[in-house]
């Protein structure tokens, strides 16, 4: 590759990836507001600023682009280096991290939408709750299993069934209050409230797994 084509490459990525971003960004909106069957890929580009068959050269149809904006948004609010655990880390520090970041992304305005959308949708839509739960829950279970796997091996923790685990956590931090919000009973906590409630959930899973 010459000189010149290496420079008009390089170039060239940071505006598709500009692209990608601006076809996401218009793409959860668009799910929010107007559901997933009622957005169309013509309407996506156009909210982008993009034509449809950049659209397409990205994600090839509706389904892959509500995964990949679902993944995005997780990525964004738990980027992976958060589920990271090195020999000098404590365990509950990590897991606190993860706690205060998850319960953020799950309080916040947008997740709340789109979790109402996709209850309301469900009876109709299975496979776009399905698609959202590998793109989103259980990319973040995943993670979690990961890092209670690593804990184990190093001998921080006693994890019998890591992936188990990794459901525990996620449901003591959960717990009722979020089903609570979701219907309107109550809303999302205050920031000091919401690093209580981590701090409690954390020294709750420690005691069964330390």
């Amino acid at each position: 590759m010459s000189e010149q084509t290496q420079t008009a490459a390089q170039r060239g990525r940071p505006k598709d990836l500009a692209k990608r971003q601006a076809i996401l960004d218009a793409a959860k909106e668009l799910f929010l507001t107007k559901g997933f069957a009622a957005t169309s890929v013509d309407a996506v580009a156009s909210a982008a600023g993009v034509s449809k068959l950049t659209v397409y050269s990205h994600f090839s149809d509706k389904e892959t682009l509500f995964s990949a904006a679902i993944t995005s948004r997780c990525e964004m609010m738990m980027p992976l280096p958060i589920f990271d655990l090195k020999e000098g880390d404590s365990v509950a520090e990590v897991l606190e991290r993860i706690g205060q970041a998850f319960l953020s992304m799950v309080d916040s305005e947008d997740s709340i939408r789109l979790l109402r959308l996709l209850c309301a949708l469900a009876a109709q839509e299975s496979k776009l709750a399905q698609l959202f739960f590998d793109a989103g829950p259980q990319r973040i279970l995943r993670d979690i299993e990961q890092l209670l796997r690593r804990a184990t091996e190093m001998g921080k923790l006693q994890v019998a069934d890591p992936a188990e685990a990794a459901e525990d956590f996620m449901g003591i931090l959960l717990g009722c209050r979020h089903m609570r919000v979701l219907i309107g009973c109550c809303e999302v906590q205050a920031e000091d409230e919401r690093r209580e409630r981590v701090r409690k959930a954390v020294a709750l899973f420690m005691r069964g797994y330390r």
